[in-house]
């Protein structure tokens, strides 16, 4: 038995992305056989938890997110029986899993769809104007003239949860799914189920609707609605043992809107995204956290922090460059509240930035030429040619066999090692381990530098400017992201666990 049913408050939660983690097979395809054979890998990093983004039977239309059965392995990926396996295994080694949740929408080879349910879905006899979230309108027509809604692609009609078949529906998927063994869920679009009543237009805006959560709220997201439906999901989780939980994935307005989704009737937590989108400077950082523990002291619970996952370009890439990834990820880990990491950040993976555009497979990359697919390049594992993949379905990099998890093995101060090294001080501290108790004090810095103390007695610097920082405390270096400078000044873009 794992316990404690509280896990989820402070746990380093791994998301695992299946077709680009670990080919068992040998078919360039990532599948469940392959996260089980590399369990002693994710249990030696120090993760509590991981999180399988979508496994399911599945056109992939847009990397699984369209799902067509929702309780059942796509062959691809495997079998339930591998499914099975694979929890039995992780429970074993102390590692909780997580499943993705699609509630939004379907695929269009879902029985339902293809059966002719429409009203499981959203038809109208004529489209308004609302824009998928990938690009171009949101709509397209069937052929007796009718129109039904899509918000990503068109192969990923909405379901109509107003339907009470639709939420008889998912009330027994995830009973299918904890009956299985499974930790949690993450609710993906969580704010989206729900539309205006009538399907008002958005009227006039400058550039794409997406874009138009801060100051307002489009029809189609976030409306008051969304929250019966946690409501009814919230006794399940609480009727099975050990703690089964849910974490949203709500894009939101405000803090207050964000607090909404999370609380002893509703989920557990929602992911603070803004931390993720920071600049790498201190006031911004500084600005995201103050913003999400307000949101953490409005509903009593903590909150998630994220610096990479299978949507956004790498933190290697975004931030401009592996020290400061290296840095941004001490400051993340040293927060309150639990943390997710995107597969093969701890390997310091930037992101691929030079893909043929003909082994692209993202759809908003076909409809707005966007293109997630250089974060969901395949993990290298080994140092040969290949990285430990025979024909990957996206290629590696000839560059990665020196990013590769064996490579870094036995180097002291390789990427994977810090994170090995940060995850077992978080664990082991008395101010991280259980980190969502723990206060959180910002200290007297420069413009540039971000200084908070963890009670008790360990202080995280940021150096975001351009000079080095000299340290006025006594005291013990715990962790550095990078070589300090010979008098213990903390170079530029370099970030330290320091005990006083």
């Amino acid at each position: 038995m794992l316990g404690n049913d509280d896990w989820w408050r402070d746990a380093v939660v791994y998301q695992v992305y299946p077709r680009s983690f670990a080919d068992a097979n040998g078919d360039g395809m990532g599948d469940l056989e392959g996260v089980r054979g590399r369990l002693d890998y994710l249990a030696g990093l120090g993760v509590d938890a991981i999180w399988l983004s979508p496994f399911y039977t599945s056109p992939m239309a847009d990397g699984g997110y369209d799902v067509a059965d929702y309780r059942d392995v796509d062959p691809m990926f495997g079998t339930l029986a591998d499914f099975d396996a694979l929890v039995a295994d992780a429970h074993a080694k102390g590692i909780r899993v997580i499943v993705d949740l699609v509630p939004n929408h379907s695929s269009d080879q879902h029985p339902w769809f293809k059966s002719g349910l429409r009203e499981r879905y959203i038809f109208r006899d004529k489209p308004n104007d609302w824009e998928s979230i990938f690009g171009g309108p949101a709509w397209t027509q069937v052929e007796d003239g009718q129109w039904y809604l899509h918000l990503f692609a068109p192969e990923q009609p909405d379901l109509n949860w107003d339907n009470p078949d639709v939420r008889a529906e998912f009330r027994d998927v995830l009973r299918f799914w904890l009956d299985r063994g499974v930790d949690g869920f993450r609710v993906d679009v969580a704010h989206g189920m729900i539309k205006a009543e009538g399907l008002p237009d958005v009227g006039p805006k400058d550039g794409p609707q997406a874009e138009m959560l801060g100051d307002e709220q489009v029809p189609y997201f976030d409306q008051d609605g969304v929250h019966d439906i946690y409501r009814e999901w919230r006794p399940i989780l609480d009727s099975y043992p050990g703690g089964r939980m849910a974490v949203a994935e709500a894009w939101v307005s405000s803090p207050e809107r964000l607090a909404r989704y999370v609380g002893p009737d509703e989920l557990h937590q929602a992911f603070n995204f803004d931390f993720m989108m920071a600049d790498f400077h201190a006031k911004s950082f500084r600005t995201v956290i103050e913003k999400a523990l307000k949101e953490a002291e409005l509903v009593g619970a903590p909150t998630t922090w994220v610096l990479s996952n299978h949507d956004k370009p790498r933190h290697v890439t975004r931030h401009g460059g592996l020290a400061r990834a290296r840095a941004a990820t001490l400051l993340m880990l040293a927060l309150p509240g639990s943390a997710y990491l995107y597969n093969g950040e701890e390997l310091g993976l930037p992101e691929v930035l030079d893909l043929p555009d003909e082994l692209r497979q993202d759809p908003a990359f076909l409809r707005r030429g966007e293109s997630r697919d250089g974060c969901r390049v395949p993990i290298p594992w080994s140092a040969d040619p290949g990285c430990g993949w025979r024909d990957p379905w996206l290629p590696i990099p000839a560059e990665w066999t020196g990013l590769s998890a064996e490579a870094q093995e036995d180097d002291p101060d390789s990427t994977l090692n810090l994170y090995r090294a940060a995850l077992r001080i978080r664990k082991r501290h008395p101010a991280l381990g259980g980190a969502s108790s723990g206060t959180l004090t910002w200290l007297e810095s420069a413009k540039d530098v971000l200084v908070i103390e963890r009670d008790p007695g360990l202080v995280v610097v940021l150096n975001t400017g351009e000079e080095p920082v000299r340290l006025d405390w006594t005291g013990q270096v715990l962790l550095s992201s990078g070589p300090l400078e010979t008098d213990g000044s903390v170079p530029p873009d370099t970030a330290i666990w320091f005990q006083r």
